[in-house]
């Protein structure tokens, strides 16, 4: 089991240097292997809420992490032109939920030679997902043989305001292939259900986490904040900073339950 862990946004630099050291010295302690990740950009908001520091800031920002710490990094890109210079400091390319099925970004991301994480749409059926992989291998015919093709769960929209998660959809996006990654934040989401403003469940977090390993995965998304009501993004769901040692614990566990060790 590998981690994508972060602040949502990049806010400033100070609260991302205090998570990824944070999330560093954890990750060595536990044997777990982190991505680092936060967007530079969170362009699509529901609302006209803060978006993050833009994407020279951010690259600069990040490139600091992959210094200081020799974390890998993972940060969303939005538009095909962002591709090639975001992959010159990152190592993952995430394709966020709603641009899933994006030709043009999908083909440009794949161009950069980086890692593809694509987020499966709330509004995808997992064999779906076959589709937007097979757009990076018109690129890349072997991207998925080389492991450079990555597919993240993050929930399903359930009339308005709400998220489910359908746990056979992580042995569905099994078979076409990749890698399969169960984002534990963003499946808590509760969308414009506060005034325009996306709500949550952080609480709730621990549940399905346990439960997405339980089925089966290679990694977990979980974003994280020393304090997150006062995040721009995600507040109500980013699991608080000081809560990820436990919940970390629980998920080896349970990964180890599942995977045991020779």
């Amino acid at each position: 089991m590998f981690l994508i862990a972060g602040n949502c946004a990049i806010e400033n630099r100070d609260t991302v240097m205090q998570t990824a050291e944070t999330l560093n010295r954890l990750c060595y302690d536990l044997g777990i292997t982190l991505y680092y990740k936060s967007s530079f950009d969170k362009a699509n908001r529901t609302s006209t809420s803060a978006r993050g520091v833009g994407m020279d800031e951010g690259l600069r920002i990040l490139q600091e992490v992959k210094e200081q710490f020799g974390l890998p990094i993972l940060t969303d890109v939005h538009e095909s032109y962002q591709c090639k210079p975001v992959a010159e400091v990152a190592d993952v390319l995430q394709i966020p939920a709603f641009l899933s099925r994006q030709t043009d970004l999908l083909h440009a991301a794949a161009e950069t030679g980086r890692i593809v994480n694509i987020k499966k749409g709330q509004f995808m059926a997992p064999w779906d997902m076959k589709g937007a992989v097979a757009k990076v291998e018109e690129v890349n015919p072997h991207a998925v043989r080389e492991g450079l093709v990555w597919l993240t769960e993050r929930g399903s929209s359930f009339g308005y305001g709400r998220l489910v998660v359908d746990m056979t959809s992580l042995v569905e996006m099994r078979a076409i292939g990749c890698p399969i990654i169960f984002d534990a934040t963003h499946s808590v989401q509760q969308p414009s259900s506060a005034s325009g403003i996306t709500g949550g469940n952080r609480e709730l977090v621990p549940a399905l986490m346990r439960a997405a390993l339980a089925v089966g995965v290679d990694g977990l998304f979980i974003e994280t904040h020393p304090n997150p009501e006062q995040a721009i993004s995600d507040a109500a769901n980013q699991v608080r900073l000081s809560d990820m040692k436990s919940l970390l614990k629980q998920a080896i566990a349970i990964d180890n339950l599942i995977h045991p060790k020779e």
